[in-house]
């Protein structure tokens, strides 16, 4: 199967997996008037869920480095999928549906660093731009699921909105057994080494490393605090049901989803700290002026610019991690998604805090969450400018001899 072939079964079976998990941004809000929840507990349970999906990004990071047959492990991250959000459509009160998301959502995450582990080692030169293509599935799953959501909980409950959502793993399951798991290219088996890993983590826990771990999960916070309360604001503030809250929140991420492979190769050329730091500060302003409160179609542009531009720039993030450590790319990217989604997530819960005060102070946490992170990014080395860096002193060095 050629690389293009591949790289598009791969977008698919993104956009399956994540499929459901995006259905959660309008089925929890549901969950929350339901179960009468307060913004604070709707921000807990995206917490929780996305917790549960931190635990599977590094170990299946470090199976992506050391399973031969990486084609069977992505078949199976379908299965749990399906099987995994059918069961939590039957969960009986809060904290079940809680674990039961939580344990389904790992399936999704395995997913992550597999595939984009195994495209980034295919394609080291331009690792962004296959990320970004990657990445569109699972954007594009984030524009249409909510929609889809928003309609199905018009004429159905919350319950049976969740277990329609685990239908397109369960047929990409089928798909990927079937045509595309033994087209994965294959690696050599080896053993999991404790001094490799050691290594690996020691490049992570000092300067540079240190900041982009910072940068990394500021970003992500800064993202999760929009995402999980602008449904209930548009719900609180202007009286939006669940179909007009799927199409506003659609519309919002998909200029970002369909950026994100654009931005990428533009950061393979320019590098990635222009096109992180950008993005950050891009967004920080446009939440900023959300504080103000101003009016509808105003609040509308704002959200739209802020989340395109942090989705836009999600690619660039993860290249840069790549970049970093130059090696080990399933782990290096399975630690980067757990950072993301893992102390990253913590942005639901907090800005649902904030939202407890006033959705000012809400918008106001988000906005400093983007800020710190280009802030961080500006002083940050990331792996191809210090590989730069090194190849001119190697030329000066030289010259000079």
């Amino acid at each position: 199967m050629k690389n293009r072939t591949l790289l598009t079964w791969f977008a698919l079976g993104h956009f399956a997996n994540d499929w459901s998990v995006c259905s959660l941004w309008l089925i929890v809000p549901a969950v929350g008037i339901a179960m009468n929840l307060s913004p604070a507990e709707v921000g807990l349970l995206f917490t929780i869920c996305n917790f549960g999906g931190a635990l599977a990004y590094l170990p299946a990071g470090i199976l992506a480095d050391h399973v031969s047959n990486r084609g069977r492990l992505l078949v199976a991250t379908f299965w749990w999928v399906a099987v995994g959000y059918l069961l939590a459509a039957m969960a009986p009160g809060f904290w079940s549906l809680a674990l039961l998301l939580a344990i389904a959502i790992m399936g999704d995450a395995a997913w992550h660093p597999i595939a984009s582990g195994v495209l980034v080692r295919e394609n080291k030169e331009r690792r962004a731009h296959v990320l970004g293509i990657h990445a569109i599935g699972g954007s594009l799953a984030e524009v249409l699921s909510p929609l889809a959501a928003g309609f199905l909980l018009a004429y159905i409950d919350w319950r049976e909105a969740l277990a329609v959502s685990a239908l397109p793993a369960a047929f990409m399951g089928f798909f990927f057994f079937i045509w595309v798991a033994r087209a994965v290219p294959r690696v050599e088996k080896k053993s999991i080494s404790q001094q490799d890993m050691l290594g690996l983590l020691d490049m992570w826990r000092q300067g540079h490393g240190l900041r982009m771990v910072a940068m990394i999960c500021l970003y992500n916070m800064a993202l999760m605090a929009l995402l999980s309360m602008i449904p209930l604001y548009l719900a609180d503030r202007y009286g939006f049901g669940p179909e007009a809250a799927g199409i506003a929140f659609s519309a919002m991420l998909i200029v970002g989803a369909l950026a994100q492979p654009w931005v990428g190769k533009i950061s393979d050329i320019a590098g990635r700290r222009p096109v992180v730091v950008f993005g950050n500060l891009m967004a920080a302003l446009a939440i900023g002026l959300l504080v103000f409160q101003p009016s509808l179609w105003a609040m509308i542009a704002a959200m739209t610019a802020a989340v395109a531009a942090l989705k836009a720039i999600r690619a660039a993030v993860l290249a840069g991690a790549v970049d970093h450590t130059g090696h080990s790319e399933g782990t290096t990217l399975g630690l980067a998604f757990a950072l993301l989604n893992g102390i990253g997530a913590l942005g639901a819960v907090l800005a649902g805090i904030a939202a407890g005060f006033s959705w000012s102070h809400m918008f106001g946490l988000a906005a400093a969450f983007a800020f710190f992170a280009a802030s961080l990014g500006i002083v940050t080395i990331f792996g191809n400018a210090a590989a730069s860096v090194t190849t001119k002193i190697a030329e000066c060095t030289e010259e000079s001899s």
